[in-house]
């Protein structure tokens, strides 16, 4: 009967923080003025920086609360050994970009459509939607990095299954209760709600299988995941495998494609990471003092990583575990 109710209600949860952020950052986007978009939102985006920022510290708190109530506690005789450190998931996005950046893109998206000579409000309703889908996957990538950094943290997990959401796409129905290596990184997209759980051994689930979720789907509600086509071919017996193409659009590293993640967000000598990273030099136009080694992103920590010790001594070394 797993995925257990411990695992839908944190997924669930996280679901409802990154709306309640997204959400948020709407009404602010609606004071932006049409006469004046770029300046007027750089007067907003410090605000909409600091809703994400609180919410994907929240995402990254609700980490230890949940594998404590499921597995239960670890490391009693060290309470503090690999604890999590929330405040080193905030400030960027999947990518390992500084969220402060990102940001600006909503707004680029709607002076380039303007220029372009397209009506205002279509053009702020296409910047709202991309700063949607910006809010939504940096709160859940932050939740789910911190999930996957507090598993491997604990060394009775072996691993995890893949926790779909109600309503997911066909991408993700195809992957759901699949098994993987917790130095296997999570395959995720752009708005994607999906989580984890994980597996030791007293904890073993057995979740459904795609076949057995999409056997439980209406006809309606196969042809809006799968389209009308799909939803056919699968009536006559299509293979579900064949049909979806479960990697297309879907990066085990980051949602736009690059192939190392990593970040500037606290490489400074204030910074934590920096504090262990070191090697500083300064650069100009900034305020302090820079490590010049790159900082790895929990997603690249976890595809580089030889195994589970490795893994531990890279979180340990980039700040994410203290």
């Amino acid at each position: 009967m797993s995925p257990s109710p411990h695992a839908v209600a944190h997924m669930e949860a996280r679901r409802r923080l990154a709306l309640a952020t997204a959400l948020a950052t709407h009404r602010l986007w609606r004071q932006v003025d049409r006469s004046n978009l770029y300046t007027s939102w750089l007067g907003l985006v410090g605000n909409v920086l600091a809703l994400v920022m609180a919410s994907q510290m929240t995402a990254a708190q609700m980490t230890a609360p949940f594998l404590a109530q499921l597995l239960g506690p670890e490391n009693e005789d060290r309470p503090d050994a690999n604890r999590l450190v929330p405040a080193a998931f905030a400030g960027v996005d999947g990518a390992g970009r500084p969220l402060d950046g990102v940001l600006m893109a909503p707004i680029w998206t709607a002076l380039r459509l303007v220029t372009a000579g397209r009506p205002i409000v279509p053009a702020l309703l296409a910047g709202q939607s991309l700063l949607d889908a910006i809010v939504q996957t940096a709160v859940a990538d932050v939740g789910r990095a911190a999930d996957l950094t507090g598993m491997t943290a604990r060394p009775s997990v072996t691993g995890y299954i893949r926790v779909v959401e109600a309503g997911a796409c066909s991408r993700c129905i195809v992957l759901a209760g699949a098994e993987y290596q917790t130095s296997k990184a999570f395959l995720r997209h752009p708005r994607c709600k999906c989580g984890m759980e994980p597996v030791t051994r007293e904890h073993t689930p057995d979740p459904p299988s795609p076949k057995q979720l999409v056997a439980q789907m209406s006809e309606a509600q196969r042809r809006k995941t799968f389209g009308a086509a799909g939803a056919k071919a699968l009536a006559e017996g299509a293979d579900l495998g064949q049909l979806v193409n479960a990697r297309r659009g879907m990066q085990s590293a980051t949602v736009y494609g690059r192939k190392l993640q990593i970040t500037t967000e606290g490489i400074t000598r204030r910074g934590f990471a920096g504090s262990r990273l070191r090697d500083f030099q300064k650069t100009q136009g900034q305020r302090y003092r820079v490590s010049r080694k790159p900082r790895l992103m929990p997603e690249e920590i976890f595809r580089i990583a030889d195994d589970r010790a490795h893994a531990v001594r890279l979180l340990h070394q980039y700040g994410f575990i203290a």
